[in-house]
């Protein structure tokens, strides 16, 4: 119903050559050679035409030259710059997007803040990252003005399990980030997000999670009650869930057919709730980590594009991808009615 050709993107214009798409391109940073791990800016354009206004609700800029890492952090990727995402993103024809802050820049927000006055707020909001217990009102406010609408928990990256420090971190976020109308943003594994649901369903703040939940393909079924009481709290209707990085769930890449049954269960649960996210530059796990930080970790070679496709049978219908790709993060980062 909604298959077409790929049409004007509202970021600007790569022109020239159209390059191969990711998943044919050579790994950045492989052994013997000197280059810098690179992005990848060329996934294919999807096999249908988004709807104007879509959104691509996480993706992380990384600038060192500009804005040092934090000394404390698990690694050390190379640059993904506004002129990489301004590419990728018009390859897959999106106007929107929201900059997450990640792991690497700590509580120092500077980095996410200039790409989005680069990028400009009609086009752009922020999740910053931020200490509770020490900001002030006029740095919240300072974040707000330049489009910051949330802030993300990054628990899974911390190694966070213990319930009890993750209720504390939860509850002290909703405080803070309530009189603004910010969201909360919150990386975990399901078992710590469904071990928080009854918490979670208290909350005043509508609450985003991350990468399909947390839910891990190769940890099933023993996560299935975990699924299922997050599912519960979708469908009350104040948690979104990004249907976003199927590769950090999956083990069948490249179409991630396994996270299936999972991403449609969720979008007939609440399809109001969902949004998609590409998670660009695409960073790598964790788990794979050595700490050696002058080592620079290439980025994934993942092909956004072809797993975007994926939403034509998540979603079924033209009207629900209107909602995943441009009505529910339009409602929730603030977004104008229209693209500018």
């Amino acid at each position: 119903m909604y298959r077409s050709n790929l049409p004007a993107a509202g970021f600007a214009a790569a022109g020239g050559r159209v390059p191969p798409a990711c998943a044919d391109a050579s790994p950045s940073g492989a052994p013997g050679s000197s280059a810098v791990p690179a992005p990848c800016n060329n996934p294919s354009p999807p096999a249908f035409a988004l709807p104007r206004g879509s959104c691509d609700c996480h993706i992380h800029v990384f600038d060192a030259e500009r804005y040092p890492f934090a000394a404390k952090r698990s690694y050390t990727p190379g640059p993904a710059l506004i002129s990489d995402l301004l590419q990728f993103e018009n390859r897959l024809g999106i106007e929107r997007v929201v900059v997450v802050q990640p792991s690497v820049y700590g509580t120092d927000n500077a980095a996410m803040l200039a790409a989005l006055k680069e990028l400009g707020t009609w086009r752009a909001r922020g999740i910053a990252v931020i200490d509770p217990y020490s900001i002030t009102a006029a740095e919240l406010s300072a974040l707000h003005d330049g489009g910051v609408r949330g802030v993300r928990l990054n628990l899974e990256v911390k190694g966070v399990r213990d319930e009890t420090v993750a209720l504390s971190q939860l509850k002290r976020a909703a405080r803070t980030v309530a009189p603004l109308g910010w969201s909360i943003q919150i990386y975990a594994d399901v078992d710590v997000v469904a071990a928080l649901s009854p918490a979670i369903a208290e909350l005043s703040v509508p609450v985003v999670l991350d990468h399909f939940a947390g839910v891990r393909i190769a940890r099933q079924p023993e996560q299935r009650d975990a699924f299922e009481t997050v599912l519960q709290l979708v469908k009350a209707g104040n948690v979104y869930v990004k249907l976003s990085a199927p590769y950090r769930a999956s083990r069948q890449a490249p179409d991630y057919a396994d996270i299936a049954p999972f991403a449609q269960r969720l979008v007939q649960s609440r399809p109001d709730r969902m949004l998609w996210a590409s998670d660009w530059p695409h960073t790598g796990s964790a788990s794979h980590r050595d700490g050696d930080l002058a080592r620079i970790e290439p980025f994934r070679k993942e092909d956004a594009g072809r797993a975007l496709n994926q939403m034509l049978a998540w979603a079924e219908t033209a009207a629900v991808l209107q909602q995943i790709l441009v009505d529910n993060p339009a409602r929730l980062y603030g977004f104008a009615a229209e693209a500018s």
